[in-house]
């Protein structure tokens, strides 16, 4: 028998009223409620109008788009002639990695050599002999000035230091120079002289001085000079500033460029003509 035609109830069961009446549930029963998010809503704004929200979103959509091709392009602008840096690793590339972890110990070491030089050639000055101000080779260069190898013959003479003296005293000497200007030569022979006003020369043995050599006095005074000394000054070109007048104004430089080029394109021609002219009224 089934326990539908059971007439014999147990406990739990429901009463035989609401069994007449039930029915078979269709579908989901209790379902999920999900509750739907509410759009609160705002005043809009004069800077929410002004804001190009689409704009800003394609603008960020092509950076990231491109960044690839930004950072190759960033990598291929190297200037002159040389190789495209790019990643050429091979197997067991981490063993072949040079690194400069060593440079702080480097930066000591170059200071201590150049105390330990300083010491050596006291009292002469550390940055070296005294070079003349010449200007650089070809035309790219030849507007600059710079220092040079060595005083030329030419102005050792005219400044009065014998070219053997010179070497001694701290001042380079190239032979081989040859002063092509009168106003580089003016300039290094008052070097030269500015030099020679404030030497200190000290004995070759500390009680026996020489014709030359320095005063006690000045030597009890004298300090070694540190750095640079008699540094090339160059001249920054300046703008002069012209008030513009009517006449300025006025004239058309276009127009002149052009007649200045066409009386420069005749000129053969004009000058042909008017030798055939002359001839004609000799005749």
């Amino acid at each position: 028998m089934s326990r539908g035609e059971d007439v014999q109830g147990e406990a739990g069961d429901s009463a035989p009223e609401e069994l007449a009446t039930a029915t078979q549930v269709q579908g989901a029963c209790m379902p999920i409620v999900r509750e739907k998010p509410t759009v609160e809503p705002v005043k809009v704004t004069s800077e929410m109008k002004s804001s190009k929200a689409y704009d800003k979103l394609r603008i960020e959509r092509t950076n990231k788009h491109h960044i690839g091709a930004q950072l190759k392009k960033a990598a291929e602008a190297e200037k002159h002639n040389n190789v495209i840096p790019n990643g050429h690793f091979k197997k067991h590339w981490q063993n072949y990695v040079k690194t400069w972890f060593n440079q702080p110990a480097r930066k000591t070491r170059r200071r201590l050599a150049r105390q330990k030089k300083a010491v050596k050639i006291f009292p002469r000055p550390t940055a070296g002999p005294l070079r003349p101000i010449v200007h650089g080779q070809t035309l790219k260069y030849n507007m600059k000035l710079r220092a040079g190898r060595g005083f030329s013959l030419e102005e050792l003479q005219a400044a009065g230091i014998p070219k053997k003296l010179a070497p001694t005293i701290g001042i380079s000497v190239d032979h081989r120079r040859r002063n092509r200007s009168l106003e580089g030569l003016q300039t290094n022979v008052q070097r030269l002289k500015t030099y020679k006003a404030k030497l200190v020369v000290f004995p070759r043995r500390a009680r026996k001085f020489k014709a030359g050599d320095s005063a006690p006095e000045e030597l009890a005074t004298a300090t070694q000079v540190q750095g640079a000394y008699l540094p090339i000054v160059r001249e920054k070109p300046t703008v002069e500033l012209v008030k513009v007048t009517n006449e300025m104004k006025s004239f058309k430089a276009y127009d002149k460029l052009r007649i200045e080029r066409t009386n420069k394109r005749h000129v053969g021609a004009r000058l042909k003509k008017a030798a055939e002219a002359e001839k004609e009224e000799k005749k």
